[in-house]
């Protein structure tokens, strides 16, 4: 015996139609529909019951069908040989919306399953004779009524049901099964009402099959009794213990903001140390700044989009590449395409969130500190927690269940301050290394939780230091033991190259300054990592910006080691070239060396090098050691 949903499958194309007419799309052609009417037809109607929309990362939680003038249902858990061998049996499988949702789920659980060779998708065929809309407002229009004292029950509050069941309620398991059985039972009667409309062609020797007769039928017996066969609830749910036990993201605090749009309208704020959560509500983007200025959190975590669309230059409609290019990211058509309901980056409503969010981030990873792009409601589903929308109190039990600490539990707080503290949670995840990073070219990362480890995350280790300290020399040495070797000025050189130059130090100053004020810092990161992308282990020399440093704390997380190499003026004189063409000093004293002693106070270790070589490869072969892990390939 196995239980239900342990199967793993992918989705394959279900309907048998071909018809080009959307309003037929789902529906299968008019010469299999009439088999339906016959009483030899063995017709299933079935709806799945699910934690949420996504496919990708909701369940189903029961499955309900009808066949043989009987309702059956299956719980999670609950062995699923009866449903397959119905599945298996029937001539034709009825769904209200199936194509898209019931099916889907049933292959993503089940793999690949014996299913009736005609599946009738109510939603589409209904369009056909002028009824649109959902199933329960078809029934209104139809005066269809299998919900007596279920009016207060929709898909929403289903989800909440299942969640209360799970925390021992066995009646609220038991409203959930008359909840999915009023669905199928309602698919009965308008499958009856759509078929006669659509007057196709019967057979007159045999008595058609009438649906709404056979549910009227089901209604009045007993529904299936849960109390006598519902599984015990015995979830392990999960935990920050049980995810970042023994992870950075144990003690690390970290800032998790619910920005709005205005500095007029009160954003969430969450400082998250460790798995405990305080919370408040913020206004302006300077009072955020000095917060975090003043905690030096491990990272902050925003809920906003923090970057633009592919070709994009501006995030208002006037931009050129507005109608090329469009207004949705690579990450947010992927979570569309997973099921999970998210806003473009460049909808008008969303575009001055967006504009905020890219400043207050940038101000942020000026100073060093590392900055991520979060979705608390991509985040909630992926955890098991109710949205804000079923709620406040079911997503602050959620928090509390998952063992977020904090006044929020048991002192009223908005909504906001809620995924505030999801937000932070994702930046928890994303120390952890358990994330997956959704991006395109050119746009960031949106940070989607994860509940096992990133394997392919790679070892980089960024050296910064003053002129001649060593740093160079570190990095090679990194090199020698199997390290990619990347560093800044190659790419400056390069861009000096393209341009028809030769480089040489005062140039190499010149385009680099005019890159960072011009294209950005975070340009020059991008390019910097492309000339190692596809190696396990990279070295990149030269940090010189605390916003590099932020750059690759948010593309690594922990598995980016930031090593700060120094060594006393005297030493680093004395390993200066004399024969170069500007003194030491004046050397020491260039802008660009501004950003070392900022960067210094980022580092995650610091190295004296003021010993001989050999000491300092000891150095470098144990940070080696104890970050070592195995990873695959860097992202370009």
């Amino acid at each position: 015996m196995f239980s239900l949903f342990d199967a793993e499958g992918t989705t394959q194309p279900i309907s048998r139609s071909r018809a080009k007419d959307p309003a037929r799309k789902g529906t299968v052609p008019d010469e299999h529909l009439s088999p339906i009417l016959s009483h030899h037809a063995r017709v299933l109607f079935l709806d799945v019951e699910t934690t949420g929309l996504s496919w990708y990362y909701d369940e189903i939680t029961i499955i309900g069908w009808a066949v043989d003038g009987e309702y059956k249902v299956l719980v999670k858990g609950e062995d699923p040989s009866s449903l397959l061998k119905d599945l298996a049996s029937a001539t034709v499988l009825v769904t209200f919306n199936g194509t898209l949702f019931d099916l889907r789920f049933l292959q993503k659980t089940f793999g690949k399953l014996a299913l009736p060779g005609i599946h009738v998708d109510l939603r589409y065929l209904s369009k056909r004779v002028g009824l649109a809309g959902g199933q329960k407002s078809i029934e209104r229009e139809l005066q269809i009524d299998f919900r007596s004292d279920l009016e207060d029950v929709d898909g929403a509050v289903a989800v909440l049901l299942w969640h209360d069941y799970l925390r021992g309620n066995v009646a609220a398991l038991q409203r959930l099964v008359l909840y999915n059985r009023s669905d199928v039972l309602g698919m009965a009667a308008i499958l009856d009402i759509v078929m006669a409309r659509l007057n196709l062609q019967r057979d007159f020797w045999l008595k058609p099959q009438a649906f709404n007769e056979i549910a009227r039928n089901i209604f009045g017996q007993p529904a299936p009794t849960m109390s006598s066969r519902a599984l015990q609830p015995n979830v392990t749910f999960r935990t920050f213990s049980s995810i970042f036990s023994k992870t950075p993201a144990e003690s690390a605090r970290i800032v998790g903001i619910d920005l709005t749009g205005s500095e007029k309208r009160g954003s969430g704020w969450c400082v998250l140390d460790g798995r405990t959560a305080e919370t408040l509500t913020v206004h302006t983007d300077q009072e955020m700044i000095d917060r975090i200025f003043d905690l030096k959190p491990d990272l902050v975590s925003i809920d906003s989009p923090l970057s633009l669309p592919f070709g994009r230059t501006v995030v208002t409609d006037d931009d050129p590449g507005r109608q090329e290019f469009g207004i949705m990211r690579k990450c947010e058509r992927e979570l569309k395409r997973r099921g999970v309901n998210v806003y473009p980056a460049l909808l008008p409503s969303m575009q001055a969130l967006t504009r905020r969010g890219m400043l207050l981030a940038n101000r942020i990873r000026a100073e060093g500190i590392a900055v991520i792009e979060s979705y608390p409601g991509a985040a909630q589903d992926i955890m098991a927690i109710p949205r804000k929308g079923a709620g406040i109190e079911y997503l602050k039990r959620g928090l509390s269940d998952f063992g977020i600490e904090g006044r929020y539990a048991s002192e009223e707080v908005t909504h906001d301050e809620l995924d505030a503290i999801t937000a932070a949670l994702v930046g928890s995840f994303f120390l952890a290394n358990k994330y997956e990073p959704l991006t395109g070219p050119t746009e960031g990362a949106l940070i989607v939780p994860k509940l096992t480890d990133s394997e392919d995350t790679p070892l980089v280790v960024g050296i910064s230091g003053r002129i001649c300290s060593g740093k160079t020399t570190a990095a090679h040495m990194l090199e020698q033991e199997g390290f990619a070797y990347t560093r800044f000025s190659l790419v400056i050189d390069d861009e000096i190259r393209n341009a028809g130059g030769s480089p040489d130090r005062a140039t190499r100053q010149k385009v680099g300054e005019q890159i960072h004020r011009e294209k950005g810092q975070r340009w020059l990161c991008e390019r910097v990592l492309q000339r190692v992308a596809g190696q396990s282990h990279a070295v990149i020399d030269g940090l010189r910006f605390p916003e590099d440093r932020a750059y690759f704390v948010e593309a690594f997380g922990t598995r980016f080691v930031h090593v700060h190499i120094s060594a006393s003026d005297e030493i680093r004189r004395s390993r200066y070239a004399e024969s170069a063409a500007v003194s030491f000093d004046e050397a020491d004293r260039q802008a660009v060396e501004a950003g070392i002693e900022p960067l210094s106070k980022l580092a995650h270790i610091h190295i004296t090098n003021e010993g001989s070589l050999s000491d300092l490869e000891q150095s470098l072969t144990q940070i080696v050691s104890e970050n070592s892990k195995s990873g695959k390939c860097l992202s370009p």
